[in-house]
């Protein structure tokens, strides 16, 4: 083997020289291989390496030559080629360096001393088998006192109890990593790690003040809002979320309150009606908490708080209030003009009490059936009353305060018309009575019913008969069925159209109030021929008698040589006219 000194340098190699070489310039060296002529050359005289830059070992450790001696004469071999290998020695030339940084972490505040928060590593190019170049060691530059890091792993701990959010929510850390396990002359890296103290429920609610005052007027809608008011929490999100409650006060019932979750502020409402001249103030004590207790800071005090809460109701100039919502009243259709109905009442529910002056809203009483007294409230009729036109009036009486006009109450009345005996019955319809000629004596033609626009608290009766005129006729009888209808009968055998086809038959009516109505209706019979089932086939009347000896046809031409006389007469007479007048008229002989 001639390879004589292989070992590693930076820049200057040491030397190969083969056995046979004799000094006397005969042999010459060559070198081939990875890096040959661009990184290393050899003297082809003394077979000295050199390396022509600088080496970096992070970028390749280790290079495979080849060396060649050769006969400069005849440039063959003298000795077989020799292979080795080239490795790079390390220095430290690279300093310590955070990959994943710069670090973002979190920990909840008021975390004991130790808690862990996150581990920091850096790495180090250099030959971690050679020497102290790649070994680092870990330490704070900047976050103390409140944090620490482990040496050896970088992990980094609070330093400090009791970090308060409320108080500073977020630190800088800056972490140094130097190799040569820290020693003087070792290279270094930094690195930042932003830590946030994360919220934990260790601050009560407190309202900011012990009482709070507000003015409502008393002409306030129910369900509307009085007042927001809400306490105060320096803790965020879930933790400040509120729950209120009225614990005690002469205005439970009257107010509710219920939280806003947008703003955690306590809403108080209205739920009943407010009435200044029956409570002019109320006072509520309400309590504010955490939904959600951490049972850890229990110690600092109870997690809610009371505050007072006075409303006062403030006076508003209200309209007249009528004593009823609703006066049902009742009076005769047969009652005089003038009459007394009934009577309202409203009053002024302001202290100044004032006097009231009512009229009718005639939006609702269009055709003024009624009157009021302005003084009195009292109702009468203004105009006679009838039940079948109009049975219910449902009408307003505005009641206004004498000293503010503007001030307008409503009122509502209901008056029902009674009814009294005031219509006579008649047909319930226009009946269509038709008889056969073959009837029989004692068949029903028709079944008739009445009707009445009286409505008696017992119902209606009527009683059918005929007149008196006819009760004595041979052609038909009436029948009452006890059941508010009547039945016509026939009283003879057979009708004829040609001696008379239509029969006016006049029924008397009556009814059963008090005192009694009645009517007399006229029932129209036609005669017609009927088939065998008795089903009316025409009504129309026919002349079947004609003068003795004359036939149809013959009439017929007696008819038309009358009427063509006439035709003759009548030209005649205008043939006439018109010679008087220079009119020449040609004549056309017929």
């Amino acid at each position: 083997m001639w390879l004589r000194n292989c070992s590693l340098l930076t820049m200057g190699l040491d030397d190969l020289h083969s056995d046979v070489d004799k000094g006397d310039g005969s042999i010459k060296y060559i070198l081939s291989g990875e890096g040959a002529s661009s990184i290393f050359i050899i003297d082809e005289n003394t077979g000295d390496i050199h390396a022509t830059k600088r080496l970096d070992r992070e970028e390749q450790a280790y290079y495979t030559l080849r060396a060649q001696a050769l006969d400069r004469l005849t440039n063959k071999p003298v000795e077989p080629e020799s292979e080795f290998v080239i490795k790079i020695q390390d220095i430290n030339d690279n300093e310590p360096k955070f990959l994943d940084g710069p670090y973002t972490a979190g920990i909840p505040e008021m975390s004991p001393v130790g808690t862990s928060v996150v581990q920091v590593t850096a790495t180090d190019a250099d030959d971690p088998t050679y020497g102290n170049s790649a070994r680092v060691v870990y330490s704070i530059l900047q976050g103390q006192p409140y944090f620490s890091v482990e040496p050896k792993t970088g992990v980094i701990k609070t330093a400090l109890p009791n970090m308060d959010r409320e108080a500073k929510d977020q630190y800088l850390l800056v972490i140094q990593a130097k190799d040569m396990v820290g020693q003087n002359g070792g290279l270094s890296g930094t690195t930042s790690v932003t830590v946030t103290l994360t919220d934990v429920n260790d601050n009560p609610p407190r309202f900011p003040r012990r009482s709070y005052q507000y003015n409502v007027p008393e002409s306030l809608p129910v369900t509307s809002v009085v007042a927001r008011i809400k306490a105060a929490d320096a803790d965020i999100g879930a933790n400040a979320e509120m729950e209120y409650r009225i614990v005690d006060g002469d205005g439970l019932g009257i107010f509710k309150i219920s939280v806003d979750k947008d703003t955690q502020e306590g809403i108080i409402t209205i739920q009943k009606d407010l009435d200044f001249e029956a409570k002019t103030s109320y006072t509520l004590r309400i309590e504010a908490a955490n939904k959600d207790a951490d049972p850890r800071f229990l110690s600092l005090g109870p997690f809610s708080d009371t505050t007072t809460v006075k409303i006062i109701v403030e006076d508003v100039d209200e309209p007249p209030v009528f004593s009823s919502p609703l006066y049902p009243m009742e009076v005769s259709e047969a009652t005089q003009v003038g009459n007394i109905i009934g009577t309202v009442a409203a009053h002024d529910p302001d202290s100044s009490n004032s006097p009231v002056r009512y009229s009718i809203d005639r939006n609702t009483d269009l055709e003024r059936y009624f009157n009021i007294d302005a003084n009195s409230g009292v109702i009468t009729t203004a105009k006679s009353l009838d039940r079948e036109t109009n049975a219910v009036h449902n009408i307003t009486v505005l009641a206004m305060e004498s000293q503010n006009p503007s001030q307008v109450g409503r009122g509502y009345v209901t008056i029902t018309i009674l009814d009294i005996n005031d219509n006579a019955p008649e047909f319930a319809m226009d009946y269509e009575t038709t008889v056969c000629e073959n009837a029989q004596p004692g068949q029903v033609i028709q079944k008739i019913s009445a009707v009445d626009r009286d409505e008696p608290s017992n119902g209606h009766q009527f009683y059918f008969s005929l007149t008196t005129d006819a009760t004595n006729n041979h052609n038909f009888s009436l029948k009452d069925n006890k059941d508010n209808t009547a039945s016509i009968l026939t009283r003879r055998n057979g009708f004829r159209r040609q001696e008379q086809s239509v029969y006016y038959l006049p029924i008397f009516i009556m009814d059963s109030g008090s005192p009694s109505l009645s009517s007399t209706n006229t029932l129209t019979i036609r005669v017609c021929d009927c088939d065998a089932d008795g089903i009316a086939q025409t009504c129309n009347a026919e002349a079947y008698v004609l003068p003795a000896g004359l036939s149809t046809g013959a009439l017929i031409a007696i008819l038309a040589c009358v009427l063509t006389l006439l035709g003759r007469c009548c030209f005649q007479c205008l043939r006439c006219k018109s010679s008087h007048g220079h009119i020449t008229t040609p004549f056309y002989p017929s």
